[in-house]
């Protein structure tokens, strides 16, 4: 077996994992869901340890392994969301600041070409406490509640991480993309002078 793989091999099963939690989180088995929810995250800390001690990384890990992160989340977040556990306002604005960096990076990408974009430590943070938030959420619905103080402060804690990331973002981003495009059209101004 050609070990450098097995991060891609990990985050494939992380994706189709999503399969049967979707599946329970829907039917509201949550002491289910959650387990699979809770081997799902653990797989991509293993295999976003895997990559970085071993160095297997590869261009095909770098784009599966945020996309089932992100795919990880919006399910089980939306389907919370359905099932009342979520308030739509809070899945909204989480969707609505995913879409919007997608859009962002998908202009760049047309106008200057490839590029590699590393999360921030506020995007991570974003991140790490949207799972903490849905892990909570899961134990306290299935297992034990939880003080609805402490939910409501993990809550609280998304919106700001959220908000703050998406214009972190935004303020991190503009600068380069306006440099990139005023260095792409000087370029091509002295390619169409060469020509000329």
């Amino acid at each position: 077996m050609n070990w450098k793989i097995l991060p891609n091999v990990i985050t494939g099963l992380r994706l189709f994992l999503l399969i049967p939690l979707g599946y329970y989180l829907i039917n509201q088995d949550y002491k289910t869901a959650v387990w699979i929810f809770f081997i799902a995250g653990s797989s991509d800390a293993l295999d976003g340890f895997l990559a970085k001690r071993f160095g297997w990384v590869s261009r095909i890990g770098s784009i599966l392994d945020p996309i089932a992160d992100k795919a990880l989340l919006v399910l089980t977040m939306g389907i919370l969301t359905f099932n009342q556990q979520i308030a739509i306002t809070l899945f909204s604005l989480v969707a609505i600041r995913d879409i919007y960096i997608l859009i962002g990076a998908a202009i760049y990408y047309k106008n200057i070409g490839p590029f590699d974009m590393q999360p921030s430590w506020l995007s991570k943070f974003n991140t790490f406490a949207q799972i903490l938030l849905v892990t909570c959420l899961l134990v306290s619905v299935s297992y034990f509640q939880l003080p609805e103080q402490f939910i409501d402060a993990l809550v609280a804690l998304v919106y700001l991480s959220v908000v703050s990331s998406g214009i972190h973002y935004t303020i991190a981003w503009r600068p380069k993309y306006l440099k990139a495009l005023k260095q792409k059209n000087k370029l091509n101004n002295k390619q169409s002078r060469d020509v000329q």
